[in-house]
């Protein structure tokens, strides 16, 4: 068989094409629509030439395809050898190949098999090209160059990703100028001047290969050459990229890899992308590659089998979920970004709903705060206007006074937003979380935090600087109403205001206010600052939660203070302790509760384990009448550790588990010291258990026979408490973003909703195709006890997708046992499960495409990713999150999604904002909650 090309396909009757030299004619029109309808199903007939030795009859031989025509798209619906004119069926086995191949693929992919007829005709025209010039070589697999299969494997094996072509060349031109020496670049600093400083080894077998190639000796090469090697890795052409890539493999240039070069290349690719599990298993990886590619057991494989594997490995972007590709498309091409008004008051009024819509409820939660504090300075300014004081020190003593009425107020309420049982208590039992913002209850409390130093720079300062000052040099005449307040004799210096009980407590609680606010600043808490010894044990979390606690004393002082007033004698008049009663006894009863639930509910350690990446797990024994929400948090403390000390966790373990589980991160001095403890008291793990040391209770019963028990520190836990993400199931719809360590809440909460599916189905409370769609409220068909009691909960979520975006490869080892269990127990798709891993280069870098190929191999053949270790196929790089808003908005049209985060803060504006421009832009709704740590 000849090869045949189209380049075109014209909308007419009839028409020749030119192939080879060769006019082949075709049939059947290709109208957009047909008939009277939108869809229609279309034919073309392809002469194709005979081949030198002549056919046995003089027909001509004819391939027939039929497409399927919509709208704006073609599918190839099934591609056969036509009749013949003597009406026998020309068989043809390669042609017959082909047609079931595109036949497949179109029923695989759907309308987006293909964009348009002509990219489709093209296609064709290469398979039929490939088939007749493999006849001397074993046939692989055909490759599909289409956009469906395989778009981003032909944008792949891309060396240079930001700077291409001759837009990057005066970059590196100016890099060779500042690096060469004499006039040649060595191939140390070869990576640095293409800008690959991150991955110098893999740069350096480039350099190799593309020396090579040009039969450079040495280790050095001048700009000219530098030239050439630039313009060949940043070609546009794939065939040119995937030659350059196979030169890195083919070290001996004999166009053919062996197994030993593969196993090199799989090492290199593993360690530019960090991924030391899979260099740790290059061997294995590359007997997969060569039991793939050569099955006849030549020893080696050759370029078109590398093209083979690459192009039909599928791109991890492509799983998109079942939507209309035509729309998806058209919403893909939009930017939604709010549009710029052109006229100011239209734009500020504009902004302003937006931001009202948001932020309604932190709105009024703050201007109701703002208006009882103007209130209350208000009138206490006015009061003390009218009093004899104010002749004698003005307006500087109604200042002070209305600001003291302030902070009574503010060290009153700053309690409340950290009364953990009872926000929990009515964010979970009441619907004042309609209107209240629970979320940011930490964030009210730094607010309040603000107005009370506000309150004591007006206070200190007015007293200090203003009214004091007036008092010491006011005459004896004007001094006689202020002698029933300070004295008969008019004091003369600031001492004797020091040494009073008004003096040395106020002073005292500045500076032990002082003391706390600046500890407990993100760049003391966190350990951002590094001070010189021993200074430097004022950073870091102990520094800010024994400081924080300074407030004990505080609070005490501000009582004493506020009893011992200059110009108030009335004890009644003297209303400090008023406005703190109620919130110190609430806080001081949510402690007790606190204490006293921790002592008498004594939990068993059941598991401990170390995970790589410094993560340490403990599952403990649950309580009799523990009872939690997924998305909660509890309260861990350690005596062996610290006594006093209590630290926050998301548990991660399912509410109907028979444990609690929760995973700490190492990352601060009392993590890492509770880590260092229990790895004193574990052992190594046994063959085919995971974590770095491990200690099982029941491992330990043949030893507690022999009366050794195991020697485990004390663990308290309290809890629990309500979080953002324990909401999720108010919402049909949810997207769960966790940052690292921050996916804990998320795996408590993708276990709950498969128990939960279970349950509903198993009750028949929902139809199966909602568990499919993804459509909420499901319909009820039992009106059984169980039923109406299942029915009666709040959870309404049908469909979740889970966003893990961490650094490192080990990290998917914390919680690869959920991973594999909701792949395998999810059948209906309730859960779309997206693992991101950064350390590995984007799609389309040649220092990932490697890891691409074996990624598809093995999933293909063992179902599990090369990444993660578990059934969930991992993505590279970092998410691109407006697609993400855009699909799930595609997907749930006229829905409310909830968007829930946890994490460190760097993705919380930017999450944020998408869900707040699509929102306004689009008809689904994006409710965002964030969780930061």
């Amino acid at each position: 068989m000849q090869r045949m090309g189209a380049n075109d396909v014209q909308r007419s009757t009839s028409d020749i094409v030119e192939a080879d030299g060769a006019r082949v004619g075709f049939s059947g029109p290709l109208g957009k629509r047909g008939g009277g309808g939108s869809s229609s199903r279309k034919s073309a007939r392809f002469n194709l030439p005979p081949s030198a030795p002549a056919a046995a009859d003089d027909d001509e031989t004819y391939v027939e395809i039929t497409l399927d025509v919509r709208e704006d798209t073609v599918a190839v619906h099934s591609v056969k050898p036509a009749v013949a004119a003597s009406g026998g069926e020309a068989e043809d086995p390669e042609v017959s190949l082909l047609a079931r191949t595109l036949e497949r693929r179109s029923a695989s992919f759907g309308s987006s098999v293909i964009r348009t007829a002509s990219s489709r005709f093209r296609q064709v025209s290469q398979e039929l090209r490939r088939l007749a010039s493999l006849t001397k070589r074993p046939a692989p697999g055909p490759i599909d160059r289409s956009k469906s299969a395989a778009a981003h494997a032909l944008k792949g094996l891309k060396f240079i990703t930001k700077a291409t072509g001759a837009a990057g060349w005066p970059a590196v031109e100016k890099r060779f100028d500042e690096l060469a020496v004499d006039g040649a670049l060595s191939r140390s600093l070869f990576a640095q001047c293409i800008g690959m400083k991150e991955s110098k080894e893999f740069a350096g077998e480039l350099f190799d290969a593309l020396a090579r190639r040009r039969n450079i000796k040495g280790d050095k090469i001048t700009k000219e050459e530098l030239r050439e090697f630039w313009d060949q890795i940043s070609d546009q052409s794939f065939d040119s990229r995937l030659q350059t890539f196979f030169d890195i493999v083919d070290k001996d240039l004999d166009g053919r890899i062996t197994e030993e070069e593969v196993k090199e290349i799989i090492s290199l690719s593993a360690s530019a992308n960090k991924l030391s599990k899979i260099q740790e298993q290059a061997e294995e990886y590359a007997r997969l590659i060569m039991e793939e590619l050569d099955p006849d057991n030549l020893g080696y494989i050759e370029i078109y089998n590398l093209e083979m594997l690459l192009l039909q490995a599928p791109s991890q972007s492509m799983n998109i979920g079942t939507t209309n590709s035509r729309n998806l498309s058209q919403l893909l091409s939009q930017k939604l970004r709010p549009t710029q008004e052109r006229n100011p008051l239209r734009r500020w009024s504009q902004r302003t709903r937006y931001f009202l819509e948001d932020n309604w409820q932190r709105v009024w939660v703050i201007a109701l705060w703002l208006c009882i504090c103007a209130g209350l300075f208000t009138w206490k300014f006015i009061q003390y206007r009218r009093r004899a004081v104010y002749h004698v020190m003005g307006d500087c003593v109604c200042v002070a006074k209305g600001a003291a009425e302030t902070l009574k107020f503010n060290m009153a309420l700053i309690l409340l937003p950290v009364c953990r049982n009872t926000i929990t208590l009515l964010r979970t039992k009441t619907k004042l979380g309609k209107v209240l913002p629970f979320d940011d209850n930490l964030n009210f409390h730094k607010v309040i935090a603000v107005g009370i130093s506000i309150g004591i720079g007006l206070h200190a300062i007015s007293h200090l600087t203003c009214d004091f000052p007036r008092l010491l040099h006011s005459t004896d005449e004007g001094y006689d109403p202020m002698k029933p307040f300070f004295g008969v004799t008019r004091p003369n210096n600031y001492w004797w205001f020091v040494k009073g009980t008004e003096g040395w407590t106020g002073i005292t609680m500045v500076v032990l206010m002082a003391i706390a606010f600046t500890l407990a600043t993100p760049w003391f808490r966190r350990g951002r600052i590094s001070l010189p010894r021993p200074f430097n044990r004022l950073t870091g979390y102990n520094a800010f939660w024994y400081s924080h606690h300074l407030f004990v004393v505080v609070y005490a002082l501000f009582v004493v203070h506020g009893y011992f007033l200059y110009l108030t004698k009335e004890w009644y008049k003297r209303t400090t302790w008023i406005y703190l009663t109620v919130p110190v006894v609430l806080y001081a009863s949510e402690r007790l509760i606190r204490a006293f639930r921790s002592s008498i509910r004594a939990v068993k350690i059941l598991k401990v384990a170390v995970y790589p990446g410094n993560v340490l797990a403990l599952h403990v024994s649950k309580p009799q009448g523990f009872k939690y929400r997924s998305g909660q948090y509890i309260f861990v403390n350690c005596a062996a550790v610290s006594p006093f000390q209590w630290h926050p966790f998301s548990i991660t373990s399912a509410p109907q588990d028979d444990y609690i589980s929760v995973h700490i991160r190492t990352l601060g001095d009392w993590t890492t010291q509770l880590k260092a403890v229990f790895s004193r008291v574990c052992q190594p793990p046994t063959a085919g258990k995971s974590g770095l040391l491990r200690a099982d209770y029941d491992d330990c019963r043949e030893s507690r026979d022999k009366g050794i028990t195991p020697s485990f520190p004390r663990v308290l836990i309290d809890g629990p408490y309500g979080a953002p993400a324990q909401d999720y199931k108010k919402y049909d719809v949810v997207l769960l973003v966790g940052l690292g360590i921050g996916a804990t809440p998320f795996i408590s909460i993708v276990k709950d909703i498969v128990n939960n599916m279970k349950q509903l189905e198993s009750l028949g409370l929902l139809d199966g195709d909602d568990l499919e769609n993804g459509s909420g409220g499901g319909q009820r068909r039992s009106s059984s006890p169980a039923a109406a009691s299942v029915s009666a909960t709040s959870f309404k979520t049908r469909r979740a997708y889970f966003y893990w975006v961490t650094r490192e490869q080990g990290s998917f080892e914390w919680f690869r046992g959920v991973m594999n269990e909701v792949a395998e127990t999810d059948k209906k798709g309730v859960i779309e499960l997206h693992n991101y891993c950064t350390s590995v280069y984007e799609e389309g870098d040649a220092r990932s495409a490697l890891i691409a190929m074996l990624q598809s191999l093995n999933h293909a053949k063992h179902g599990v990713d090369v990444v993660s270790g578990t059934r969930v196929k991992s993505h590279f790089a970092r998410p691109n999150w407006r697609n993400v808003y855009k699909r799930i908005a595609l997907n749930h049209r006229d829905q409310r999604i909830g968007v829930f985060y946890c994490g460190a803060p760097t993705l919380t504006k930017e999450l944020r904002q998408l869900a707040q421009d699509f929102s306004h832009k689009t008809s689904t709704k994006f409710d965002f909650h964030k969780e930061n740590f």
